[in-house]
């Protein structure tokens, strides 16, 4: 009696579950919808209508998979960014006994029933009211449906709603059955089969079949054999327990069993299944790709860290969303198709001829980076760098909110272009002359606080050495093929350093951090402020475009999983300097390239192919840069020291380092490596593109807004300076020279005849001495002009440490040979 009385509630559960069965199974045979007709009782016609009120339609939401990144081709994948590892393909690229193994193990009668397997269910009810707790007895349509409804909680962030999608409840079940019916009616069995092979999870962090084959055996899911796919599809029921590469002897275990499975329905011969179970499991595992961080397992690392940076933070991306937070999740779960400008010819050109120069995993400290731009558009064509991205993820082109450093590294002489720009934009005629202050190594020029006074931001004198011993009066075209320091200190002072600087900031200069470089004189004139090589690359491309700058984008196009287009804004692009006085700042800057003491001569033929470019030096020789262009390509390459030496927060000299294939050099100046690996990378960016030609400069530019000087040949230095500041010149007292003109008396004049409106005015001085005039047949002998001369090209300016780098160096710049 006892016995019977402790065993009621069961049997009392057991009827119950009869019962409901009954009744669930007349729903079924009558539609689902009818009146509870004969259900027995009124707590079982109550339940049938709660099953009747339940939600019966089902949406099947896209799932979320990876999304592609590729190069300007669209057939190159860079890298597949995800939350989780999924691949998408259709049944018919999944191998046909990975669908017979998974059905085999989990749903047998799959393509017989229509998503309620009664022999099944009736067993699992029977069970379940028996108290042994709740049975599944699930078919793959249901097990879909929970997964599905499991997926989609996630991906909305509602916990809850994950939580519920598998609790092990009756209203659960009987919601993931009707919901069941509903698939079988508006689906294929081979789509539900399909949706639930890329659907569900086989552990390691691989979500659907092709993922999990590539993780585990390094093939797609099409190649997959028997052994193989009974490895796979035994996993699902508990993926940690059977992950191979955790628990291979569990995982062994449940192969045998879905192989014995699939052996005892007829989907496997008993032979077959014998060799495969011969396999050990460990064996199976030998060419597996587990999954990495997205960049770390990309062919191009530091380009796709750009472009994961790029998408999530770049004002023009919030196509994909308000926050970066959110169009991570979009990149990550939607399927994306997004196209970059990344040229991969070019990038691997890119990368080779830079490790020709700095080997990755040099000994020496050295890191070198180059980025190309098409002028016009500011597209990304290439950016490489020669650095281990294993080791460090620190982008050396980039700024630092896409993965750069905070600052970016001095440039050097390369800033002198801007004091060319602004010169031109005065008024200075293209074959302007600048009177250049004499100075050595040994013997600098100082400039004075009350001369930079109202003109730069300097309290006090300013110290600039030139390489060689050189000054006096010059050309623009010579000043700038030589790099002649004190001849750019004396134009930037003529011209103003707020307007120079003006002139760097409308041309996209800024440090790594997006602040604006440092304003001293210093920086403004040789480079001591600080920038990286895709800003470089981009603000020099200005002059390409005649003008325009365009700021640098990756991105070529972005389409859904689906194939629609997002529209993307158009890059900012807008004109900042005059086209014509940019064609003249291209003639000038051709001079460096063709001229015979230009400091990057014998480079490249100008005359085949027009080029303009800078080369660029820092304070100690510790950095070498150059940036040039054609009207196609702009490129800025940048060599130097990786880290900042410990013992005094500075960068090491390049000088006495050995550069590859280039050999060791004494003294590193940016015409010694930069340059050399700059022609290189451009003679591959534009060994496909018809030959174009820099717009010849207007008779605007070439002749600039001189004006006519008033004679003071001959005059005091009171009335010379009288007569120039009346016709609205600045004045500067000059050296003496040798003259037939009195002594005290203004000799000669800087410039000569005419000048710049406002501008300075050089008055030389005379000694009252004539030098006596050779005479033929005396014993004054011709000077041999074959023997070597003094060579001119004073390139070496160091500043007065005013510089602001990040990396340490103080500020100036060396220039260049």
């Amino acid at each position: 009696m006892d016995g019977r009385a402790q065993n009621l509630p069961a049997v009392l559960r057991l009827l119950t579950g009869l019962v409901v069965l009954g009744a669930l199974m007349g729903l079924l045979m009558a539609g689902l919808a009818i009146p509870a007709i004969g259900a027995g009782g009124s707590a079982t016609k109550s339940g049938v209508q709660a099953f009747n009120d339940l939600p019966s339609e089902f949406s099947v939401s896209p799932l979320a998979q990876q999304s592609r990144i590729v190069d300007a081709s669209g057939k190159k994948l860079i890298a597949n960014p995800y939350d989780e590892n999924r691949i998408i393909v259709p049944l018919t690229r999944i191998s046909g006994w990975m669908q017979k193994a998974q059905i085999a193990i989990e749903d047998a009668r799959f393509y017989e029933h229509g998503g309620l397997d009664v022999r099944g269910f009736t067993r699992a009810m029977v069970s379940n009211a028996q108290g042994e707790g709740v049975q599944g007895a699930s078919t793959l349509t249901q097990q879909y449906v929970k997964i599905t409804l499991q997926e989609n909680a996630l991906r909305r962030d509602d916990k809850e709603a994950a939580k519920a999608a598998v609790a092990k409840t009756y209203t659960r079940k009987l919601q993931e059955l009707k919901y069941a019916l509903d698939v079988e009616r508006n689906f294929t069995k081979d789509q539900i089969l399909a949706g639930y092979l890329n659907l569900v999870y086989y552990g390691d962090q691989a979500y659907g079949v092709e993922a999990a084959a590539q993780n585990y055996f390094g093939i797609s899911s099409s190649k997959l054999n028997l052994g193989q796919s009974a490895l796979l599809a035994g996993i699902v029921q508990q993926p940690t327990r059977y992950n191979p590469v955790l628990n291979p002897k569990d995982s062994q275990a449940r192969r045998n069993l879905v192989l014995d499975r699939m052996a005892t329905l007829g989907m496997a011969s008993t032979k077959d299944v014998n060799a495969a179970k011969k396999v050990p499991v460990a064996d199976m595992l030998g060419n597996r790709k587990p999954p990495k961080g997205t960049c770390h397992r990309s062919v191009e690392p530091f380009f796709c860290a750009y472009m994961m940076e790029y998408l999530q933070k770049s004002p023009q991306m919030a196509v994909l969303g308000k926050t970066p937070a959110e169009r991570l999740k979009n990149i990550n779960q939607g399927g994306l198709t997004i196209k970059t400008t990344l040229d991969m010819e070019l990038q691997a050109a890119t990368f080779k001829e830079l490790t020709k120069a700095v080997p990755v995993g040099n000994k020496q400290n050295l890191g070198a980076a180059s980025t190309v731009i098409e002028p016009g558009t500011g597209k990304v064509l290439a950016m490489a760098q020669a650095t281990d991205f294993s080791a460090s993820q620190l982008n050396l082109n980039a700024d630092q909110r896409y993965g750069g450093s905070q600052y970016g590294y001095q440039f050097g002489s390369t800033a002198k272009t801007y004091a060319l720009v602004a010169a031109l934009e005065a008024g200075m005629p293209l074959d302007g002359t600048i009177d250049a202050p004499s100075a050595s190594p040994d013997d600098p020029h100082s400039f004075t606080r009350s001369e930079m006074k109202g003109r730069c931001n300097s309290d006090k004198d300013w110290s600039v050495e030139n390489d060689y011993r050189s000054g006096g009066e010059m050309s623009l075209a010579q000043a700038t093929a030589e790099s002649i320091n004190t001849a750019f200190g004396q134009l930037v002072i003529d011209t103003g350093c707020n307007k120079v600087y003006d002139t760097m900031n409308r041309m996209g200069v800024h440090q790594g951090d997006g602040g604006k470089i440092d304003n001293t004189v210093a920086s403004i004139t040789l480079g001591a402020g600080v920038m990286t090589p895709m800003t470089a690359a981009a603000s020099y491309a200005t002059l390409a475009a005649r003008g325009k700058y365009c700021e640098p984008t990756p991105i070529a196009s972005i389409t859904t999983s689906n194939g629609k287009a997002i529209k993307i804004p158009p890059t900012a692009c807008k004109q900042v300097v005059r086209a014509d006085i940019a064609d003249g700042v291209n003639q000038l800057l051709m001079g460096p390239l063709s001229d015979r003491r230009g400091t990057a001569r014998g480079l490249w033929d100008v005359s085949a192919r027009p080029a303009a470019g800078k080369t660029g030096t820092t304070n100690n020789h510790n950095q070498s840069w150059f940036i040039g262009y054609t009207p196609q390509r702009s490129a800025a390459v940048w060599i130097g020291n990786v880290k900042v030496a410990r013992a005094n927060g500075q960068l090491l000299t390049l000088n006495g380092k050995c550069f590859g294939e280039y050999g060791c050099k004494r003294s590193v100046f940016g015409g010694t490596v930069a340059a050399p690996v700059w022609s290189k990378i451009m003679r591959h960016a534009t060994n496909d593109l018809p030959v174009v030609r820099f717009t010849r400069p207007s008779d605007k530019v070439l002749n600039g807004n001189y004006i006519r000087l008033p004679s003071v040949v001959g005059d005091s230095v009171e009335t010379a300076t009288s007569k120039l500041q009346a016709a609205g010149f600045k004045v500067r007292v000059g050296s003496r020279v040798d003259s037939s003109i009195r002594e005290g008396r203004v000799a000669r004049t800087s410039p000569g005849t005419r000048g710049m409106k406002g501008g300075t005015v050089t008055l030389f001085i005379s000694r009252g001495y004539q030098p006596p005039v050779f005479q033929p047949g005396t014993s004054n002998p011709e000077p041999d002009r074959d023997a070597p001369q003094p060579d001119r090209r004073g390139n070496s300016g160091r500043g007065n440490g005013n510089g602001n780098s990040g990396n340490g160096n103080g500020g100036g710049d060396e220039e260049d040979d």
